[in-house]
């Protein structure tokens, strides 16, 4: 019998980042937990559009405008591109769109990997912010993905201070939309 967050239901009942930004920080919790890794770097190669789901410890108040915001074409975060290195590994940086002169930029670039979770220790592909070329406050992030749903992934982004980890938000990826 398969569970309401089993892989095979979830490829079902996921379709968009629309979707995903509906669900509770709770509900995306299971499904990254139930979801795999992607294939390989090749998987992800090239831009994906990119939706900021939930972040911990925003007030319910301000939440669903947050969501709202997070959702429309004036927020800045547009999403990530991937270079596959190998099967294994790659590079990677944020599509950030700065209104007025600076317009579209690509920051904060990353390496990546597939290691375990910080979550729950099953197979994932880590973001790897710390990089000479990125500020103290960037490189400090630590962000995960694994495959939801055909081209579509979600993902902790958490802040790391030595082994440990704190969760701050999750967002999703998507193929598709790029």
């Amino acid at each position: 019998m398969q569970t309401a967050t089993s892989p095979a239901s979830t490829s079902r009942s996921i379709h968009s980042l629309e979707t995903l930004a509906a669900r509770s920080q709770d509900e995306l919790d299971a499904l990254y937990r139930a979801a795999v890794a992607p294939s390989s770097m090749h998987a992800i190669d090239g831009p994906l559009v990119g939706r900021m789901l939930v972040v911990r410890g925003v007030p319910p108040i301000l939440a669903k405008p947050l969501r709202r915001w997070a959702g429309s074409p004036s927020f800045i975060w547009e999403g990530k591109t991937f270079q596959a290195t190998s099967d294994t590994a790659g590079v990677g940086h944020n599509r950030v769109s700065i209104p007025g002169a600076l317009g579209r930029q690509n920051l904060f670039p990353f390496a990546t990997r597939f290691e375990p979770s910080s979550l729950d220790g099953k197979p994932s592909l880590i973001l790897d912010y710390d990089l000479d070329v990125n500020p103290g406050y960037i490189r400090g992030i630590h962000d995960e993905i694994r495959e939801v749903s055909p081209g579509l992934f979600l993902g902790p982004a958490m802040w790391k201070r030595g082994d440990q980890r704190t969760f701050l938000l999750w967002f999703a990826l998507d193929v598709g939309q790029a």
